[in-house]
């Protein structure tokens, strides 16, 4: 039998990644990375704005063909029968939300002259804050006209999203705003340029960002009303009608390669290109995703996916970044929450403050941070250095440690970031189950999972629950592959669906930690010391107390040195 492949395509924050992956094994074949050419590590930055948060589209176009290039000379040194021709499909994920402004041809307003100098012309990443106060209006308009919006969303809109976005480009760069024909997301952008199929009429948008960054629901009717537009600001109005009636999961085709970009990238044409999703979503189907699994995607953030059948009856659960039909697996409902920041906060340590210069790299401060026992350095902190995205939704908190003393050392504190950031996963997997979610294991997934095994150790420890980590060591674009393998179909040789893609791809986790029973013990006095923190100081109503939380570290500390 000759072989099948699939090609997954995964665009981060700071790189593209291409997978090729054996469809009927899903062994991996090779990958190519290509970091983005422009900003700093990709981002494109304002000094006098540090909510400001962009990239340039050219790097998506520039990166997917160096990266596929790799990919294919990888493959021919491995494999000396490799052949193009077997290559049945293409996946793509992406940050998000991360929307553009593009012309009538769904061009990038980028790549016009007259804007290739200005920021909100290009795509307004993930991490863009700038529309804090456009989130907040956002929440309570529709508090007031739209509230099942809001249900549907965690019961608040977030300054990482599509509307967000939009309304603080509209009030901030008018020009850029009146130049834009519609905006759209880059996982429905990425697909429709390699495809070209970017014009407003042809694109296809995906439901997955759809649903969780745009108050996309099928119940009722798609995307926001005009009403409702028109009352944050009448000028968005005519943004919407630009939006289809409906959208589409990662099953489906965005269309097949061009001849342009087959023969950019050194492929056939025709291949069938997947709808895109976001790499959390992709992420999960490359883990293995299943009901009562919760799917960890830890990298500069975190994205927490579960799964529920549509046939469930579902609360709607405050916090979460939305419930939406589809948007993971058909059929499915797929729930997404997250923390807005992780890697981020070990790199700020490690980048940022410097501790002993360049002794205190992330290698040397695990190293010494492994030898010591839980709740032996008297520290406690928040990971909100880039705000809360669960269950606050808040991108006005900070972060905090709590506990310094004369004799704090560097790799105490690298531990206790570590530490708040498997607290704040706590709090996520819990309301979960607050709402009749139980989660039975977790399963982590992206680069810290695989490389830093003390901070796996500590999440099983401070969750209570056995994590897994994903075989693939680059879990979206597993996913993405998997979404190239299912658009492909079975007569392509591909998956006729993604429980079947899943079944025939996705193997058992690589390793699996246990809960060590005594940390767990430890853990669980200071997660509740982490819980006072945490509503006191995210909760505008709070009664918390935090008389006795200085007292009790002290307390757990004396314990565990002893």
């Amino acid at each position: 039998m000759p072989h099948r492949y699939a090609v997954g395509l995964d665009f981060g924050t700071a790189s593209v990644r291409a997978l090729l992956v054996d469809v009927a094994s899903g062994e991996e074949i090779a990958t190519g990375v290509s970091n983005y050419r422009h900003g700093i590590d990709g981002v494109i930055v304002d000094s006098r704005d540090p909510l400001l948060a962009r990239q340039d589209p050219q790097d998506y176009l520039d990166g997917t063909q160096a990266a596929i290039q790799d990919v294919l000379r990888l493959a021919r040194s491995k494999r000396k029968d490799f052949d193009t021709r077997e290559i049945i499909g293409i996946g793509v994920d992406t940050t998000g939300s991360s929307p553009m402004p593009v012309d009538k041809l769904g061009q990038s307003l980028a790549f016009d002259p007259a804007f290739a100098d200005d920021p909100a012309a290009k795509v307004w990443l993930w991490k863009d804050h700038t529309s804090h106060a456009e989130a907040e209006e956002i929440t309570a308009t529709a508090g007031k006209m739209r509230p099942q919006y809001l249900a549907k969303c965690g019961g608040r809109y977030s300054s990482e999203w599509f509307w967000a976005k939009i309304l603080h480009c509209a009030r901030t760069a008018p020009k850029v705003f009146e130049a834009a024909y519609t905006w759209v997301e880059i996982a429905d952008w990425i697909p429709a340029a390699i495809t070209g199929t970017t014009a407003p009429a042809m694109l296809r948008r995906g439901i997955c960002a759809a649903g969780h960054k745009a108050f996309y629901n099928p119940s009722w009717g798609g995307y926001p009303d005009g009403e409702f537009l028109a009352a944050l600001d009448p000028r968005l109005v005519r943004i919407g009608k630009t939006l289809p009636g409906k959208a589409c999961s990662s099953a489906q085709e965005a269309g097949k390669l061009s001849e342009h970009y087959a023969k950019v990238f050194g492929l056939p044409a025709g291949i069938p290109v997947a709808v895109g999703a976001f790499d959390a979503h992709l992420g999960a189907v490359g883990a293995g995703i299943k009901s009562n699994v919760l799917v960890k995607l830890i990298g500069t953030s975190t994205c927490d996916i579960m799964v529920v059948p549509e046939t469930s009856r579902l609360a709607d659960i405050p916090g979460l970044c939305g419930i939406v039909p589809g948007s993971v697996l058909p059929d499915y409902f797929g729930l997404e929450a997250g923390q807005s920041a992780v890697g981020d906060i070990f790199n700020w340590f490690v980048s940022v403050v410097q501790p002993q210069g360049n002794a205190g790299s992330h290698e040397a401060l695990t190293a010494a941070a492994v030898e010591m026992k839980p709740g032996a350095s008297g520290l406690i902190s928040l990971d909100w250095h880039n705000g809360n995205r669960t269950v606050l939704v808040d991108q006005r908190l900070t972060g905090l440690i709590l506990g310094l003393t004369l004799h704090s050392t560097p790799a105490e504190i690298y531990r206790t970031l570590i530490e708040a950031t498997a607290f704040g996963a706590r709090v996520i997997m819990e309301r979960f189950e607050e709402f009749g979610l139980p989660v039975h294991r977790v399963i982590n997934g992206g680069g810290i999972s695989a490389k830093n095994h003390l901070a796996m150790q500590i999440y099983a420890d401070v969750m209570n629950r056995p994590v897994g980590i994903s075989r693939s060591g680059q879990t979206c674009a597993f996913g993405a592959a998997i979404a190239g393998a299912v658009a492909a179909g079975e007569s392509r040789g591909g998956h006729a669906t993604f429980d079947a893609a899943i079944n025939s791809m996705v193997g058992e986790p690589a390793r699996t930690f246990t809960p060590i029973a005594a940390n767990a013990v430890i853990y669980e006095r200071l997660f509740k010391v982490y819980r006072q923190l945490h509503d006191a100081f995210g909760l505008k109503d709070s009664t918390a107390h935090l008389g006795t939380a200085m007292k009790e570290l002290l307390d757990i500390r004396d314990q565990a040195r002893s």
